[in-house]
């Protein structure tokens, strides 16, 4: 599979979405980048100072501000505050199903965008302590993302996990990226890595 495969599989999709009186919407990007000639995401690990999810992996996202006059907005927003990532870009190839956090009362709308590499991110020191990359071969190896019973910090939790190079990814990251892959995987993505070339 390379990355032409993976645009039009994503920009083809026909999402689900969730919606209900007490749930609070939120957005996220995922952003895709070329990197050695292999698609790869990015992802980050929040501060211990943030309110919440202390020192979790995640994607640059959050909940919807007044000025936000869309969800899109929201997630380009976010990652812009997060990680210094410029919204104009960010090719945005679609999104893809809503994930409601039970615990919290969020709903998640994912974006999934290419994003040019090598990039200059500025990580906010406030919120942000790392931004890295994963191959998306790694997660679709079901030898290293599966479903899991672990305690994580001082949570129990039983679903999708990945370990890679000391973070663990997780939770609500961990599932969304997880439908994110099966997409892929319908259309014949496997555990080798997904070509691409540079923008």
């Amino acid at each position: 599979m390379d990355s032409g495969t993976v645009r039009a599989t994503i920009s083809g999709y026909s999402k689900t979405r969730a919606s209900g009186p007490r749930l609070v919407p939120s957005a996220v990007l995922i952003p895709l980048l070329c990197k050695d000639g292999e698609l790869h995401v990015l992802l980050t690990e929040r501060t211990r100072e943030v309110r919440s999810h202390k020192g979790q992996v995640c994607f640059p996202g959050g909940s919807v501000h007044q000025e936000d006059d869309t969800l899109l907005a929201t997630a380009l927003r976010e990652a812009w505050e997060e990680t210094g990532l410029d919204p104009s870009d960010v090719d945005v190839i679609g999104e893809i199903d809503d994930n409601v956090v039970g615990s919290t009362g969020y709903v998640i709308t994912p974006f999934v965008g290419f994003v040019p590499y090598p990039y200059r991110f500025t990580p906010n020191a406030v919120e942000t302590q790392d931004i890295f990359l994963v191959p998306l071969s790694v997660p679709m190896d079901s030898s290293r993302f599966y479903d899991q019973e672990r305690v994580i910090d001082e949570y129990y939790y039983h679903g999708p996990v990945c370990d890679y190079e000391g973070h663990i990814i997780w939770g609500a990251t961990a599932r969304i990226l997880k439908h994110m892959l099966g997409l892929l995987i319908a259309k014949g993505a496997g555990p080798e890595p997904i070509s691409c070339s540079p923008s």
